[in-house]
């Protein structure tokens, strides 16, 4: 019986192969290496998605003025999106020559707003949330939170936008 066995564990040996052993050894590795990949690529947006409000909050303030320049030339009822930082912002020039700017990410769920001058609003196409272009303030639909406003400063050479 003892003999059988090692009779039986020989012929299996025989049968695989000193190469056959290597590509498996091979297989393993390179699939190891393919499942770390794989688990890396997962885990860096969890991590960007968890990352410290704090970091994120010194991020959104790193930057506190834009120049914006010839954006004195927007003719009356025209907008002009731009970054402020990271962020979308608004440079709104209203009909009766007031010039107004605001961050362009709704409070809601972060969507992009847009101005809408033939009915004088900023509106969010997401959730349908209005918000006052003069204030920023939320008028309808689901924002829990008014827009931030920034402080505008028209001069020759352009507008400059600081945060208020």
């Amino acid at each position: 019986m003892i003999e059988q066995t090692n009779t039986e564990a020989h012929i299996e040996a025989v049968a695989e192969g000193p190469g056959e052993r290597n590509t498996r050894r091979a297989f393993l590795a390179a699939a190891g290496v393919a499942g770390l990949a794989y688990t890396a690529a997962l885990a860096y947006p969890i991590y960007r998605y968890l990352a410290s409000p704090e970091e994120m909050a010194m991020e959104a303030t790193a930057v506190t003025e834009v120049t914006l320049k010839d954006a004195q030339k927007l003719p009356p009822g025209a907008v002009l999106m731009f970054k402020f930082g990271a962020s979308p912002a608004l440079l709104i020039h209203h009909q009766d020559g007031r010039w107004i700017s605001m961050t362009a990410v709704c409070t809601h769920l972060g969507c992009t707003v847009q101005y809408e001058p033939q009915a004088d609003r900023i509106h969010c196409a997401c959730h349908g949330g209005v918000y006052n272009a003069y204030t920023g303030a939320n008028v309808s639909g689901p924002p829990p939170r008014p827009l931030k406003l920034f402080k505008v400063a028209v001069n020759e050479a352009g507008v400059d936008v600081s945060r208020a």
